[in-house]
């Protein structure tokens, strides 16, 4: 039995892109259909949520969810990219500095800050993705967006390295804010290695390797890696539905949001049959649930 209908905390290697982890993951595990929630740069490793079968359903609930990096900056050297991949532009003198400096500085971007997407992203301008445009020399204006970082501690320096531990909101630039950081330290700056370590609830040291996967991983609770999508939408209300809302629900009909246990902690719940089978998520709106999501699974 191959596993299906499941939420994989993969541990992504660096060298390769996120969609091509997948395409290996699913390979291996002999899934019918893949994706996967949150993308990490090929420079990046560390958690990457692969979704298998109706799994894919829930992505962008698994996107939403706030994260955690490690990350290494070198000062002094800023590059087309604002990472390792791409080609230095420009150098700059480093100048001593104290870690209380440095602390001081990162400060300044926590709470609700204001970012630019790199032109080297997949945020995609009148349909094409920026990094396209980007490899042809191009560079286009791109609207801003605000973000939520939670904080940033600084865990060593040997300069010219900085290591950072970041946590915060999902569609945060970690180059983005090595940059900006380097400038306020009075030099330029870029990210050398990150390591995405928490999604959530999902963690690295959960998290499985290519070479640890297998298409026989039959039974879900000895491998830590694996999730069903009840379990990695936990932190979600649940609701017990009787028959005949049910019925309504499968129907993607609106249902009373009554009977409810406890109040939802978000605006999304998930969804359980008269006999305790999750089988959708609902969105709760005042007294009322809207169906969000409708998943066909199968017992596990």
């Amino acid at each position: 039995m191959r596993p299906d209908n499941v939420i994989i905390d993969l541990n992504k290697p660096a060298g390769i892109t996120s969609q091509q982890a997948v395409t290996k993951a699913r390979k291996i595990l002999g899934a019918r259909k893949a994706g996967h929630a949150g993308t990490l740069d090929p420079l990046a490793t560390g958690v990457l949520l692969v979704c298998l079968g109706e799994a894919t359903k829930i992505t962008r609930f698994l996107m939403d969810k706030d994260k955690e990096y490690l990350a290494r900056m070198k000062l002094g050297e800023r590059t087309d990219t604002l990472d390792a991949e791409g080609e230095v532009i420009e150098t700059r003198v480093v100048t001593d500095l104290s870690v209380q400096e440095i602390e001081e500085a990162a400060r300044v971007f926590t709470g609700r800050i204001v970012q630019k997407p790199p032109m080297y992203s997949a945020v995609k301008h009148r349909g094409r993705p920026l990094y396209a445009l980007a490899r042809k020399g191009l560079t286009v204006e791109r609207a801003t967006r605000p973000v939520d970082v939670h904080a940033i501690t600084v865990t060593a320096v040997n300069l010219p390295f900085i290591d950072l531990t970041i946590s915060c909101s999902k569609g945060t630039y970690i180059r983005s804010i090595c940059d900006d950081l380097g400038a306020l330290l009075g030099t330029l700056a870029h990210l050398t290695s990150l390591v995405r370590t928490r999604i959530g609830m999902f963690t690295i040291e959960r998290a499985a390797s290519l070479d640890e996967l297998s298409s026989d991983m039959e039974n879900f609770s000895a491998y830590p890696c694996i999730y069903t999508i009840d379990a990695a939408l936990a932190d979600f209300s649940e609701i017990y539905l009787n028959e005949d809302e049910y019925r309504k629900a499968r129907n993607g009909a609106q249902i009373d949001a009554l009977n409810l246990r406890e109040p939802a902690s978000q605006p999304f719940v998930r969804l359980k049959s008269p006999t305790g089978e999750l089988f959708g998520i609902g969105r709760v709106d005042n007294d009322k649930i809207s169906i969000e999501r409708i998943l066909n699974l199968s017992p596990q």
